[in-house]
């Protein structure tokens, strides 16, 4: 492990640091300015840095600026006065691991120092791992039987039908038993039948030839001709009509299939994995889905675990989404407090996967430091009151018509943390994260949060009356009236 290193023009303070460090075995190496460090930094880098913000020549915030430029990574511990305050907050949202504001207790500064070890050794594990990040995450038991799984089907063209919660990392699973299988390079092919109208969900899938309905100017390749001798997925499909079941499974019986429009069968040389969340015995039993089909996915079931089955991958699925998030955006990755962690682990989040990614996607935007306590969470979340992603989509609400979770206003033209400009920016990650979840009327869904929003904070500045409400917005009573009912918005009342 490589030294702590000390940067402070007061002698006295870079002492006792030394000796509080010595006692816990950590070695150090201390500068009496921040100029001597950075030319150090050509040759060696240390683990953590702890520097001073007001030294002769340069200053702990120009040091900062260096290290942060070449080592993102490296936890910096900003030592200030109080006087100094602005400027350390300043240095906190520039990258700063934390700041110690003087006169500081030793042990408090020894326990900080020791967290921000903890987080620079995590962040070298990472960084001497493997580059690629896998597939899968997961190192709780239960991903360990889906990940042995996906090995005993490696080389094997067998049908599977994974089930799980929404959320859970269903499509994850297909692409990996699709990669570890002797058609990896063919196509992967997915599609959500559930996020198709009907009445197109035929032509998605076989294709059509021209003229074959009113629009089909030209002939189309369907689904299982682009996964020729490849894998096709199927997602959600207890959602399929029971008519185009029957098409299906004619396919998987014997392998052929005819374009909408079309006279001349196709042969089909396609792996087909479907997933669902339904459970599709009781919907056999209620004559919804055809049990000859059930029985032909049903060849080998893969049952993917909920996130509250496997809580010890939470810590490492956060930290995975913070990166992400913060690459996505251009900004330096957050960081979970370790009362934070414990908090999100013990929560049952029924989004799954996709709810723990949304949140951290809120996080990276909304989050007002680097490192994030238990109340820069949604209040939903820490007030109990959340479900499912709603938990995430329900705290944007109060973001989009200006205000966040406490207080704070945002400007819709203001950039958060370097992500798009202010609550457009957080509207554009919301509206991402319903898109890539498959989610329907994405459009008429945010709008009416929107719409909620905006009522409930003016009734909620004109103490609940409406007329003068519909003033301030700008919309007529009559909309005002019509909207509060739609939206069922309580404790409006007349003027």
């Amino acid at each position: 492990m490589k030294p702590i290193w000390i940067v402070d023009d007061d002698e006295s303070i870079r002492w006792v640091l030394e000796k509080a460090l010595a006692r816990e075995n950590l070695a150090t190496k201390s500068f009496a300015n921040a100029r001597d460090a950075i030319a150090a930094l050509e040759l060696d880098t240390p683990q953590v840095l702890v520097s001073d913000i007001r030294m002769p020549g340069a200053s702990g915030l120009e040091l900062l600026q260096t290290v942060k430029s070449r080592f993102p990574g490296l936890p910096v511990i900003i030592i200030t006065a109080f006087s100094d305050l602005d400027s350390a907050v300043a240095a906190f949202q520039g990258g700063a691991f934390e700041y110690l504001a003087k006169p500081f207790d030793i042990d408090k500064a020894v326990e900080l120092i020791r967290r921000a070890l903890e987080e620079s050794l995590r962040e070298t594990s990472v960084e001497s791992g493997p580059s690629e990040t896998p597939e899968i995450l997961g190192q709780a038991p239960a991903m360990q039987e889906v990940f042995r799984a996906i090995g005993r089907l490696s080389q094997s063209n067998v049908t599977v039908l994974i089930t799980g919660e929404s959320g859970s990392g269903k499509e994850l699973v297909a692409r990996a038993l699709h990669k570890h299988s002797p058609r990896a390079a063919q196509p992967f092919i997915a599609l959500n039948t559930a996020a198709i109208p009907k009445d197109l969900l035929e032509s998605e899938l076989f294709g059509h030839e021209r003229g074959a309905f009113t629009g089909a100017q030209t002939t189309r390749r369907g689904r299982f001709e682009q996964a020729e001798n490849g894998t096709l997925f199927l997602d959600e499909i207890g959602d399929m009509p029971f008519d185009l079941q029957t098409r299906l499974l004619r396919v998987l019986s014997d392998g052929h299939f005819y374009r909408v429009g079309g006279h001349q069968p196709m042969k089909a040389n396609v792996r087909v994995i479907t997933a669902t969340h339904q459970n599709l015995e009781q919907r056999v039993r209620d004559g919804l889905f055809r049990e000859d089909l059930y029985h032909r996915l049903n060849v080998i079931r893969l049952r993917l675990p909920s996130l509250r089955e496997r809580r010890e991958d939470i810590p490492i699925l956060v930290r995975h989404f913070l990166v992400q998030s913060a690459r996505q955006l251009g900004v330096e990755a957050k960081r979970m407090s370790e009362p934070t962690m414990q908090f999100l682990s013990g929560l049952d989040l029924p989004g799954n996967v996709r709810q723990l990614e949304n949140l951290c996607n809120w996080i990276t935007v909304m989050a007002p430091g680097q490192t994030v306590e238990i109340k820069d969470l949604p209040l939903e979340l820490t007030q109990g009151q959340g479900d499912g992603a709603a938990a995430v989509t329900a705290e944007a609400a109060p973001v989009l018509a200006g205000h966040a979770p406490g207080g704070q206003v945002f400007d819709a033209a203001a950039p958060v943390n370097g992500a798009p400009p202010g609550w457009i920016g957080l509207l554009e990650l919301q509206a991402a994260g319903m898109l890539g979840a498959g989610q329907q009327e994405v459009m008429a869904v945010l709008g009416r949060q929107f719409e909620s929003a905006l009522i409930k904070t003016a009734l909620k500045h004109t103490h609940g009356r409406k007329n003068d409400a519909a003033v301030r917005l700008g919309i007529g009573r009559n909309t005002i009236t019509r909207k509060i009912s739609e939206l069922g918005i309580d404790g409006a009342k007349d003027d």
